[in-house]
C-alpha cells in the first residue's frame, strides 16, 4: 500500500492540473442520416481502425465519413500506426479517398513516464478499472510534451 502513495502523490496532481479532455471519438458515431451504406462505411471503418495490432490506450483515432471519403485524425504515438491506419481503410470497398491528418507525438522519455504513471493511476483505481476491462480500453491517454488529455477511445 505504501509503494502506491508516491504514483498516486504524483499521477493525482498530474491529472489535477492538467488539461484533461474528455471528448466522444467520431468512430463511435453513427450516422443519422438513414443511409445504410454510409452506416455500414462508418461500422467498416471503426472495425479496421480497431484491429490495428499496435493501436494503445496510448493513442487517440478518430474519423470522419463524408460520402466515400474518409478523413482520419487523432494523435499516435508510432509513425507506423499512422500509415497502418491510412492503409486499413484504403484496403475498404467503397472508399474512394482518405485524408490523413493523424499526428504522431514526438518521442519524449518525460511523456513515455507520465504516460505510465497516468495509465497506472486511472487503470489501477478500483472505481475506474472497469474502463480498462475491454480488449481495447475506453480511456484513452494522449501526452504531447508535457500536457495531457484524456480521449475516450473508438468503441
Amino acid at each position: 500500500m505504501l509503494k502506491n502513495r508516491p504514483l498516486f502523490g504524483f499521477a493525482l496532481p498530474a491529472l489535477l492540473l492538467g488539461i484533461i479532455v474528455i471528448t466522444t471519438c467520431e468512430c463511435a458515431r453513427i450516422c443519422r442520416t438513414g443511409n445504410q451504406g454510409q452506416s455500414n462505411l462508418v461500422r467498416e471503418v471503426r472495425h479496421q481502425l480497431l484491429l490495428l495490432p499496435y493501436y494503445t490506450v496510448f493513442d487517440n483515432l478518430a474519423f470522419k465519413v463524408d460520402g466515400d471519403h474518409v478523413t482520419l485524425e487523432g494523435q499516435v504515438t508510432r509513425p507506423t500506426l499512422k500509415s497502418d491506419a491510412e492503409t486499413a481503410v484504403k484496403s475498404i470497398e467503397g472508399i474512394s479517398g482518405v485524408t490523413n491528418n493523424i499526428e504522431v507525438l514526438p518521442p519524449s522519455p518525460m511523456d513515455d513516464q507520465l504516460r505510465r504513471a497516468l495509465y497506472r493511476a486511472i487503470y489501477g483505481d478500483p472505481q475506474l478499472s472497469k474502463y480498462g476491462w475491454s480488449s481495447m480500453p475506453s480511456i484513452h491517454i494522449i501526452v504531447k510534451s508535457g500536457q495531457r488529455e484524456l480521449g475516450r477511445g473508438c468503441r
